[in-house]
């Protein structure tokens, strides 16, 4: 008995170095063994935006804006017009006539053109006749003013004006999409930070399970330990084992999910390298109540969704702008200086007082039913749009601090589980303690251990869900927390 008694002594012993300053041990998970290089969450968000398709094709939206708005440029492009028109019968020339003209469409309300006309025939419209002395050649210059509707802005200048808007939109949807795909993609790192500390920590479990078991192995052979002894931790060295295979493969399938965002510069996949391994950089910002408001403030001003319905409340004004003008009159002025005959050394006289085109075009419904069904219209839109944008406001500082407060709620657990992880190995020292004096057994040693394994390994998933919960409220706020400025 006494001898029996001697071999529990040893071996409680041979148990303290390993859990006799627990909080070192539990410290230890997290320092990097010299074989492998950090890898932390700001790199990775930079290899992303850097070459991952998402972003490429995010990036592809500020290009199909700026052709937006080279489309919308191309109703303003100079145009060549020629008309050419000629009737021969009876081998009679009726008549021959030829314009052809430079037009400058203008981002301002008039439009200049220039030209040339000759025209001829034996049955010409009197209206187009021209004289002879120089070919049936006139030259002339002028302008058409819109005095009426169209004079503070038209179809062309709202269509550039709505591209230019577009150019902002597609911004906002780009920061969307990018801060979506780092949203999953930080989500995925720390499900990666988790099972690689999680697979360290059942490694270490191991390594423990399988001193136990050899050393109750020689006190059995020795005759200080019952064969039941022997069972109890070979079946625990074996369900460590198992644990352990189970933590290897989460740790290898996160690695996987974790490179499906890594991509080199000529678009093809990258493989995460065993080398590289997750690490958790404080943010201390966080627990700031002011950096809270900081955050809610940033939503307000540069959130995607409010930018974009804050860019469609601006389209809406254009479109507003438009209905008003097409409640006006439709009055459009033209004047073109003539000169007549053609000089041909380039040298025109216009005369201001005989030879010029005028000419007016009026027009006005009298009920402008349709013209103010349409502003009515436009201002419907803009008050719905300005109900969305509220309620979408309120809803994501609704969601800033929910996500705040789970934050916070969850940084208070973490706190709480590291506690109860200390407190479990006080727990396994007095056990061993107790087995050191006989009023103990390697069954209460067991769960104990089992306890203290279970605390740890909730204690690490609790610290990535603070990660997480951060990652979700930068996503909530509509930031990306590529800095820590």
């Amino acid at each position: 008995m006494r001898m029996k008694k001697f071999g529990y002594i040893v071996f409680a012993f041979s148990l303290l170095p390993a859990w006799g300053n627990s909080q070192s041990l539990t410290d230890s998970i997290f320092i990097m063994p010299d074989s492998v290089r950090p890898f932390t969450l700001e790199n990775f968000y930079l290899l992303i935006t850097k070459d991952h398709p998402v972003a490429k094709q995010a990036g592809l939206l500020n290009e199909f804006a700026r052709q937006e708005i080279r489309l919308a440029r191309g109703n303003f492009d100079p145009k060549i017009e020629i008309q050419y028109l000629t009737k021969m019968f009876d081998d009679t020339e009726y008549y021959n006539m030829v314009n052809g003209s430079l037009k400058f469409p203008s981002i301002l309300p008039f439009d200049p053109s220039i030209g040339i006309e000759q025209n001829k025939g034996a049955y010409l419209n009197p209206e187009r006749f021209i004289s002879n002395q120089f070919d049936y050649q006139q030259f002339y210059a002028g302008v058409s003013l819109p005095l009426g509707r169209g004079l503070i802005t038209d179809e062309r200048r709202t269509a550039l004006r709505q591209a230019e808007l577009f150019r902002s939109m597609a911004g906002a949807d780009q920061i969307k999409m990018i801060n979506k795909l780092l949203l999953e993609a930080a989500k995925d790192y720390w499900q990666w930070y988790f099972s690689y500390y999680n697979y360290r920590l059942l490694n270490r479990g191991v390594v423990v399970a399988n001193d136990i078991f050899k050393r109750v192995k020689i006190n059995y052979e020795l005759g200080e330990a019952a064969p039941v002894d022997t069972i109890q931790a070979q079946i625990t060295l074996q369900q460590r084992l198992i644990e352990q295979q189970e933590a290897m493969l989460n740790f290898q399938n996160s690695g996987i999910q974790l490179s499906t965002y890594l991509w080199d510069s000529l678009n093809n996949p990258l493989t995460l390298d065993l080398q590289w391994i997750p690490v958790l950089q404080p943010d201390p910002r966080i627990l700031d109540l002011q950096y809270r408001e900081h955050l809610v403030e940033q939503a307000r001003q540069n959130h995607p969704d409010l930018r974009k319905l804050s860019i469609k409340l601006q389209q809406l004004d254009v479109d507003k702008k438009l209905a008003v003008e097409f409640i006006k009159p439709k009055l459009d002025l033209s004047y073109y200086f003539l000169n007549q005959p053609f000089n041909p050394d380039w040298n025109p006289s216009f005369t201001t007082g005989n030879d010029y085109k005028f000419g007016l075009d009026f027009s006005f419904p009298i009920l402008i039913r349709k013209e103010r069904a349409k502003l009515a219209q436009a201002k419907l839109k803009i008050n719905t749009t300005e109900f969305e944008k509220s309620l979408a406001e309120r809803q994501i500082i609704n969601d800033i601090n929910a996500t705040y407060n789970s934050l916070t709620n969850t940084l208070a657990v973490l706190g709480q589980q590291t506690r109860m992880v200390q407190n479990y190995e006080r727990l396994l020292q007095a056990e061993l303690l107790n087995l050191e004096s006989g009023e103990s057994d390697l069954f209460k040693i067991n769960i104990q251990q089992e306890k203290v394994l279970q605390s740890q390994s909730k204690m690490i998933k609790l610290m990535t869900e603070v990660e997480k919960q951060k990652a979700i409220l930068y996503w909530t706020a509509g930031m990306r927390n590529l800095s820590r400025d």
